[in-house]
């Protein structure tokens, strides 16, 4: 546990699914928090175990590496360390997320159901499901739309393998995918009657990172960011006009109570 200082409050990340989008998750909360110094940022301790198994194949019985021992070991450490809520920037482990709630006795916000939230507050009413093909298998995003009443599509199969390439064949890779082979799968959709697009997948928004604002594409790494900024009782700054001044993350300030 924190001693110096030891009435600030400390944000864990447990990342490294993968390692890339935690590195961008740490910058995008500097970035898009409002502070004139070092001192008026949040503390913040990132957790990187690379070498986590991949969630995708585990959910999908391609592999039986469980990572769920290595997040809660992770998830642990965090809170030894001292954080007083932990985020998970990787849509597909939170197929994972109860199991690591129960090993912790801190926060553990969902980024599947912040990113829902945010949808419903923006007004949508029907929404795709970009993601990786663990996370549409497992229904998460669906099971949170239907919820709040908002209708969904998932990609066919051969749009479905244009993101997996995205995901894995270019941004788990370092590289950089054009913006108009996420387009190509997006336009469609939208034209189908889809209101916006979840970036449901963490590599999708280092990719949307690189391209003009459209807030059609609901980032979930956005939200997240977003959520953990007002959490920890700091003033958002840099998001585009969908995330309204009034929007107080309840759910997470709920949670920290």
């Amino acid at each position: 546990m924190h001693q110096i200082g030891k009435n600030r409050s400390i944000l864990g990340i447990l990342g490294g699914l993968g390692p890339l989008s935690s590195a961008y998750f740490y910058e995008l909360i500097t970035k898009r928090t409002a502070a004139a110094r070092d001192q008026e940022h949040i503390d913040i301790i990132l957790s990187s175990r690379a070498t986590t198994p991949d969630r995708t194949d585990f959910i999908l019985g391609k592999s039986d590496e469980d990572p769920l021992p290595y997040m809660i070991e992770d998830a642990k450490l965090l809170e030894k360390y001292g954080a007083d809520a932990i985020v998970i920037p990787c849509n597909t482990a939170h197929y994972f997320i109860e199991e690591v709630r129960r090993a912790v006795s801190v926060p553990v916000p969902s980024i599947i159901s912040e990113t829902v939230a945010h949808i419903k507050r923006c007004g949508y009413k029907k929404s795709c499901i970009l993601a990786t093909e663990g996370t549409v298998s497992s229904g998460s995003y669906q099971k949170e739309l239907e919820k709040e009443g908002i209708a969904w599509e998932i990609p066919n199969r051969d749009a479905q393998e244009i993101i997996t390439d995205i995901i894995y064949g270019d941004v788990k890779k370092g590289l950089v995918s054009p913006p108009e082979k996420l387009y190509s799968v997006a336009y469609p959709m939208f034209e189908s009657g889809c209101e916006c697009a979840i970036l449901g997948c963490t590599e999708l928004s280092v990719l949307k990172s690189g391209f003009p604002q459209d807030t059609r594409f609901v980032d979930s790494l956005e939200v997240l960011a977003w959520c953990a900024i007002r959490l920890f009782g700091h003033t958002p700054a840099g998001f585009t006009p969908d995330f309204k001044a009034e929007e107080t993350a309840s759910n997470l300030i709920a949670a920290k109570k």
